[in-house]
């Protein structure tokens, strides 16, 4: 994938960059990626999704950390096709949330769009720090920062 003309990943080249598969994929899309700075993830939620049998039976509602989970793969896919990760078992791993809120509740019918924003990492660092907002139709859903360590496949393998 040409880094200079990745504006879109679609679920292919997401899935080829995340190790993350059902029930726990949870970014059906990622635009407007602006390498190693930014980009918008979308998740369409839907009724079929296990965490609303139990969360909660006859009021679905996302969890919060299922929220910022699609943030951070967001993120994760940003960095994953800005650094041309496809197809090379990279793996992102949280390190700290920080100033985390909710400010509406997300459920069935709803597309959350996810805009992360880099605010510290460049190619090839190890720890990075993201901003991120879920919106549900202009309104904010969630907003917070975080910190994932990005383990990058070695140059010798």
């Amino acid at each position: 994938m040409n880094v200079d003309t990745a504006q879109i990943a679609d679920i292919d080249l997401i899935q080829r960059i995340l190790p993350h598969r059902y029930p726990f994929l949870l970014v059906d899309r990622v635009r407007e990626i602006v390498p190693f700075k930014s980009a918008v993830g979308v998740k369409n939620v839907t009724v079929n999704e296990p965490h609303f049998q139990g969360h909660f039976p006859g009021v679905p509602i996302m969890p919060g950390v299922t929220i910022v989970e699609a943030m951070a793969q967001t993120a994760a896919v940003m960095v994953g096709v800005s650094a041309d990760l496809a197809d090379k078992n990279f793996l992102v791993y949280f390190m700290g949330i920080d100033s985390c809120k909710f400010r509406r509740k997300v459920g069935p019918g709803d597309v959350l769009e996810l805009h992360v924003t880099a605010t510290r990492g460049k190619p090839g660092a190890k720890v990075w720090k993201f901003e991120g907002k879920g919106l549900v139709a202009g309104e904010l859903a969630c907003e917070c920062a975080f910190t994932a360590m990005m383990d990058l496949p070695s140059e010798a393998g």
